[in-house]
């Protein structure tokens, strides 16, 4: 299974592949996930030959109690809602009794000349409007209020063929092919437009008098991009990694790409991720370790940004082949500058981003906060969102008081998570001399560590995950919970506990707790929430079995509630109506909601064709919540493109580009959301 890429010459062309994936990078020896599972269940004499046994192996004794609880509990107070069904229709489903609203779709105006969405918008409009593929965002309260406040989102991606649509209107283009010009080259214009669509908006939103919400014009809107300048802070800025032509004192970066999903500190500030950005750049030289652990293309990057015609540095800088006698003679480094956690504060639009390298430089899918303890440490955790990659928490060196900043992340320890087979895990110390991390196994310095906390994370042993991707922590039990979307990659010789089919399409949910509660510690114990799948595919850690009500696959967003309800949210790819496959019977993409202490799920939203659910919060009153839509009509064929056919047509209907939108949800009897 670990040289399961490596079959094909062309990774994208193995199954399961997804736009944007990263290509496979990790080659250590190290466990994976699964391989634990299997140890787990052998250990406990068990066989993998049945789902019911399988989920005996996997909870085993360590939740009996709260089994036996889930079994003698009536259906769930935290959920008040009736399901919706499974849908292939191309709009939105909620609940009887709910309604909803878009808003802020990519292309709405939030700063400047305020210039309307088009399809022919230029760079410089796109700008001032929100970016394409909203992903992970927050909801910031002026003044407590929940009815005013700022709406904080990432994008994560983009697709061409909209970005630029009456340019390429007519040709038969995939989703991600780019528009070129004869000579090989590309227009500045282009390239500076789909800079710009990247990165974060940050735009002020009310409650109207009629109940709906309206971007409001005001000095906190803005835009982050590919083009913002970032201040680089923590132990590895001013290291000789990142220096550049841009920076030679290795401070500072321009851009943030990729921002998937997001974090908020307990100061009440932005963190925005860098999730797969090593695709953006290329290096055809030797490459560095800090560059081939990470899958940097040898060819071209994702979009060829580099082959912008007028081979301004803004561009050129993506081409991180060495060329000039030193690092600050060119952008050998420029990648390194990438795949932090960004921190933004949304009530200051003059402040300078700041990437925040203490938490570590891989693919962030996002990072998530232990509820802060004045006068203890800061907690958080953060997973590397590619197949086989791993898990990380960090703990800041000083207690947590009121009117701290984010300087509190620039010491600390980073961690990396061991999942042992008898249920219990241990935290690995990504530190000099710590874990086989020394200069004669080649790690110099604290710098070298987090510049390459990869390759630390070989070093020290951690455990091999099935894509980590968002993170949670109950506010009120203080477990944490983390979504592995999927695997796609098993063979039937590897069939256990975690996954008891072969080639795993549906993914899972694993979560864990500390002794005594307390998130510092570098013990913990774990287990499996739940199994996603079909009703014959599925279980739920108190061995039940999904159904027609909250059958789902690949959980990607997760995010629990002020009363512990937890909102789980799918990716499963841009599929169509026309999709068959074994993603089949799930429909189009779904959030749904689960009360930890019971199991029970049902499934509260469906989403139109080809988008991804992602990204969700409510008001401090939890009366609206805001869910993003990405990519609809991702699925759309070159053919079907070039015949005026987008895949889909939300949110503004038939024959229209579609665009990634916020929907905003509430209760015609003005209730809480979910309950």
């Amino acid at each position: 299974m670990k040289d399961f890429e490596r079959d094909y010459p062309d990774f994208t062309e193995a199954p399961g592949f997804e736009h944007g994936d990263e290509r496979p990078s990790n080659r250590s020896g190290n466990p994976t996930f699964y391989e634990v599972m299997d140890a787990h269940i052998k250990r406990r004499g068990f066989l993998t030959g049945g789902l019911a046994t399988i989920a005996t192996g996997i909870f085993g004794t360590a939740l009996t109690g709260r089994a036996a609880m889930a079994e003698a509990t009536a259906p769930s107070g935290l959920l008040g809602f009736t399901a919706v069904p499974v849908s292939m229709e191309d709009n939105v489903t909620v609940p009887e009794g709910y309604r909803v609203q878009v808003l802020g779709a990519w292309g709405t105006p939030i700063t400047g000349d305020m210039p309307a969405f088009a399809p022919d918008n230029s760079a410089a409009q796109q700008e001032m409007q929100t970016g394409m593929h909203h992903d992970g965002m927050h909801y910031f309260p002026i003044d407590g209020s929940s009815e005013d406040g700022l709406l904080v989102m990432n994008h994560e991606y983009i697709e061409p063929r909209f970005l630029h649509a009456a340019k390429v209107d007519g040709q038969a283009m995939s989703g991600r092919d780019v528009p070129m010009n004869a000579d090989g080259t590309r227009e500045d214009d282009d390239v500076l437009k789909e800079m710009y669509a990247h990165g974060v908006s940050i735009y002020r939103t009310a409650k109207q008098a009629d109940g709906t919400w309206e971007i409001i014009q005001d000095p906190h809107n803005r835009r982050i991009h590919a083009m913002t300048e970032m201040q680089i802070s923590g132990p590895a800025a001013g290291s000789a990694h990142l220096i550049t032509k841009f920076s030679p004192d290795g401070t500072r970066t321009r851009g943030t790409l990729n921002n998937c999903a997001h974090g908020v500190t307990p100061w009440n500030t932005y963190m925005a991720a860098e999730e797969n950005w090593a695709g953006y750049f290329v290096n055809t030289g030797e490459q560095p370790r800090e560059h081939d652990r990470y899958g940097l293309p040898d060819d071209n990057g994702r979009y060829s940004w580099e082959k912008a015609a007028s081979g301004a540095e803004d561009f050129t800088r993506f081409n991180a082949t060495a060329t000039g006698a030193s690092a600050a003679e060119d952008y050998r480094n420029e990648p390194n500058t990438y795949g932090w956690m960004v921190e933004i504060d949304p009530f200051d639009p003059t402040s300078t981003p700041v990437k925040r390298t203490h938490l570590g430089r891989f693919a962030h899918e996002g990072v998530v906060f232990a509820p802060v303890v004045e006068g203890q440490p800061v907690v958080c955790y953060s997973g590397d969102d590619s197949r086989f990659e791993y898990i990380y928490k960090f703990v800041s060196s000083q207690p947590y008081t009121p009117g701290v900043r984010g300087e509190i992340l620039d010491e600390g320890t980073l961690y990396v998570a061991r999942f042992n087979e008898d249920g219990t895990g241990e935290w690995l110390s990504l530190a000099p001399g710590e874990n086989g991390l020394t200069p004669e196994n080649g790690f110099a310095d604290l710098a070298d560590i987090l510049v390459n906390t990869r390759l630390a994370a070989d070093q020290a042993g951690a455990t091999k995950m099935d894509r980590p991707e968002w993170g949670t922590v109950d506010p009120n039990s203080g477990e944490v919970y983390f979504t592995l979307t999927n695997n796609n990659r098993r063979e039937m010789t590897e069939v256990d506990a975690v996954n008891p089919r072969a080639v795993n399409n549906f993914g899972q949910i694993v979560r864990w707790r500390y002794p005594g509660g307390d998130p510092t510690a570098t013990t913990f114990e774990w287990d499996l929430f739940v199994i996603a799948g079909t009703a014959k595919h599925s279980a739920t850690f108190n061995d039940m079995a999904l159904d027609e009500d909250n059958i789902f696959a690949c959980p990607d967003g997760i995010w629990c509630d002020a009363d512990s309800r937890l909102w789980i949210q799918t990716d499963m790819g841009d599929l169509g109506p026309d999709y068959t496959g074994p993603l089949e019977d799930f429909g189009m993409n779904a959030m749904l909601a689960a009360d930890p202490k019971t199991g029970e799920i049902r499934r509260f939203l469906t989403g139109p064709w080809g988008q991804e659910v992602t990204g969700v919060i409510t008001t401090p009153d939890q009366r609206t919540m805001f869910v993003n839509f990405q990519h609809p009509g991702g699925h759309a064929t070159p053919e079907q493109f070039a015949a005026g056919d987008y895949g889909s047509s939300f949110p503004d209907g038939a024959g229209s580009v579609p665009r990634s939108a916020t929907i905003v949800i509430t209760r015609e009897d003005g209730g809480v959301i979910g309950a």
